[in-house]
């Protein structure tokens, strides 16, 4: 194996990812050295916080360690490609986060608020409502069903979802429409509004 330690200050990019992939850790520190900067400038632009700019910066590097075929010096620079690796990732998080926030705000506008203890009618009407709402559950088409129990009650993304149940992602979000107006419809004849 060829090593780049003494020689890494001077080689060029396309020999540094060649040494990254025949294992050498001195190319991928070199390469980490020179660019790491602008991957981190990008990743903390992006994600707007110091730890997911971290992640991002480290997966960017890493992801080169890990597969460095996927740099092709033909089609352009390596910095270019990095930062570009790190603008994808960061956007991927910041997207992420937000569907997490968007699913704890829901779930919280969805779920019932406790009633006071000791208020026995509020607590029998909750427990009527949560039965109706399972047995209209139950009712479902299972794809309908699972979509819906995953991504409401589980509190994945569509995307999440999508991967867990092995479908498309405009599969998934069809199957959870034609789910909640099922769920709808059942809850309405059972004489259950909303």
């Amino acid at each position: 194996m060829t090593s780049y330690a003494g020689a890494a200050p001077s080689a060029s990019d396309p020999e540094l990812v060649a040494a990254v992939a025949q294992g050498d850790e001195q190319a991928v520190a070199e390469v980490y050295r020179r660019y790491s900067g602008a991957v981190w400038a990008v990743a903390q632009r992006v994600c707007g916080d110091r730890a997911s700019a971290e992640d991002v910066c480290q997966t960017v590097f890493v992801d080169l360690w890990r597969r460095p075929e996927r740099f092709d010096p033909q089609r352009g620079k390596l910095r270019s490609w990095l930062v570009a690796q790190a603008h994808a990732r960061a956007v991927d998080v910041v997207r992420s986060e937000t569907a997490r926030q968007r699913r704890q705000e829901r779930a919280a506008r969805l779920a019932p608020t406790p009633p006071p203890s000791g208020d026995v009618e509020a607590a029998s009407l909750l427990a009527s409502l949560a039965d109706h709402v399972r047995r209209a559950l139950d009712r479902l088409a299972a794809d309908d069903r699972d979509a819906i129990v995953l991504a409401y009650f589980g509190g994945h993304s569509y995307r999440e979802t999508a991967a867990l149940l092995g479908a498309p992602e405009g599969t998934v979000k069809s199957r959870i429409r034609r789910g909640l107006e099922g769920l709808r419809r059942l809850l309405e004849a059972e004489g259950v509004t909303l």
